[in-house]
């Protein structure tokens, strides 16, 4: 295998590429044995931190497998599931027109059997296990700040926000790849309430919005209740949002108004988009005059040895409205977002000011102290390393107990997982079973406006008691096991 001399990227993250290609084509089948410790060095003229760190990705990636005193082996993911990983998909044959939204009777309807099985274990969710974030040390924080300031909850607090939380989000944006000034952030109430404002601030009532498809179902939810289109643009597994149906899209369509895109983890396909995507969708949307809304939640549950560049990183014009927030990272309880709103930077602060009023303070300097903490990459560290454990053995299970035709492409980090089931084992079927046996899980048809993805599920990572989601994994497998052999 040869690697380039002129790549950006380090030789470790090079030489497990090569490797996830052999696995990925077949090269390398499941059970095959890796070289040993030593034989890759030699074959790669390489040092053993450079062995180490190479086996340390394919294994992150759940592709192999360490046995003791065996060595190492590929992982029966990709041989259990003939197929396994999501194949490409042919955008001319999914490309639509844009139309109304009608997703919100199909999520109120979900919401409503749910509740009659309030007890379900939950593996529809996207948001870790409570045990996983830091609440202690949030805690400690929140009893000494109001100790020092017990007018924060009777003072209504800073009209554009925390100005030290501020100041430490534009100081952690330059981790993202883009400049911000304390004063053009605006502070929101969780991400949902930023893209929120964000479609308000570039859109009317009756306009067309281009989303990728498979698109997370809140999303839509928001677009159907600002009366706007959705134009479905079709996102690959691996990938993300295609660029070349994009461009299509834009040229065929003059009324497009705004592109909603979630680059890092996309909800619900796990993927990440490569930096040269993110670029040329900027540079597309800046031709057509189209606003892009960047909504980037799971940008730090990435698994990279860099920090991923946001689109906001190539925006020269500002046209790029940035949007996150802590909740899927830090503080899902405390609803804390922002949003830089670049040449709509004031449109939305009035919008903000008009919709919610200002942010509840206490959450805001309690997340100011943490973040300039070590406490908090550390954190982060931990966080993925328990989420990449969980993912891992999540695609064991799945790889174990699903039906042969089933298709998924692990996730690039997060807890999501995107699964294409073979024919017969519709999506709702399977969500009522499931349901019916105490599981939660969200099926396909939630996360399209125009009827697809009937045969997919999404399915998360479990809480803290691993056995429990082996069973319900388990479980789910015999229910498709069971749809998928009616259907022959």
């Amino acid at each position: 295998m040869n690697v380039s001399a002129q790549s950006t990227q380090p030789l470790y993250r090079q030489l497990a590429g090569q490797y996830r290609r052999s696995i990925e084509t077949g090269v390398l089948r499941a059970g095959d044995r890796m070289p040993s410790m030593r034989a890759f060095m030699r074959q790669h003229d390489v040092s053993l931190a450079t062995a180490t760190e190479s086996y340390r990705v394919l294994e992150r990636e759940a592709l192999i497998e360490a046995r003791p005193r065996e060595g190492y082996f590929v992982r029966a993911i990709a041989s259990t599931l003939p197929g396994a990983r999501e194949p490409e998909p042919d955008w001319r044959e999914t490309q639509t027109e844009a139309q109304f939204v009608g997703i919100h009777a199909n999520i109120s309807a979900l919401v409503a059997r749910w509740q009659q099985v309030p007890d379900a274990l939950n593996l529809g969710g996207v948001t870790a296990a409570d045990a996983l974030f830091p609440g202690e040390a949030l805690q400690k924080i929140a009893v000494r700040t109001l100790r020092h300031r017990p007018d924060l909850l009777t003072s209504p607090g800073h009209e554009r926000g925390d100005p030290r939380l501020r100041a430490v989000i534009a100081r952690r944006a330059l981790a993202a790849g883009f400049t911000v000034h304390p004063d053009e952030i605006v502070m929101t109430h969780g991400g949902t309430e930023a893209v929120n404002l964000a479609l308000r601030a570039v859109t009317q009532p009756g306009d067309t919005v281009a989303v990728e498809s498979p698109c997370f179902y809140g999303l839509l939810q928001v677009l159907e209740s600002l009366g706007l289109r959705a134009l479905e643009i079709p996102a690959s597994p691996t990938t993300g949002l295609s660029v070349e149906a994009l461009d299509f899209a834009l040229r065929q369509h003059a009324d497009v108004k705004a592109l909603v895109v979630v680059p890092h983890l996309q909800n619900p396909l796990g993927c990440v988009m490569p930096d040269a995507h993110k670029q040329r969708i900027v540079e597309l949307c800046a031709q057509a005059g189209v606003a892009v809304i960047e909504d980037d939640p799971y940008r730090e549950l990435v698994e990279s040895d860099t920090p991923p560049r946001a689109l906001k990183s190539w925006d020269t014009q500002g046209g790029v409205i940035h949007c996150t927030s802590f909740n899927k990272t830090l503080a899902p309880g405390m609803r804390v977002g922002w949003m830089a709103g670049g040449r709509w930077h004031s449109r939305i602060a009035m919008l903000k000011f008009a919709q919610s009023r200002l942010n509840e303070p206490l959450s805001q300097a309690v997340l100011a102290e943490f973040l300039q903490s070590q406490a908090h990459e550390r954190h982060l560290r931990r966080l993925r390393e328990r989420l990449a454990l969980q993912r891992a053995r999540m695609a064991q299970g799945i790889s174990a107990s699903f039906p042969a035709g089933t298709r998924f492409t692990p996730p690039a980090g997060g807890m999501a997982f995107w699964i294409e089931l073979p024919p017969g084992a519709g999506s709702m079927a399977v969500f009522e079973a499931a349901l019916a046996e105490g599981i939660r899980i969200m099926p396909g048809t939630v996360f399209s406006n125009s009827g697809r993805f009937e045969r997919f599920i999404r399915v998360s990572c479990p809480g803290p008691d691993p056995q429990s989601a082996d069973a319900a994994l388990a479980r789910i497998g015999a229910i498709a096991h069971r749809l998928a052999a009616q259907e022959c």
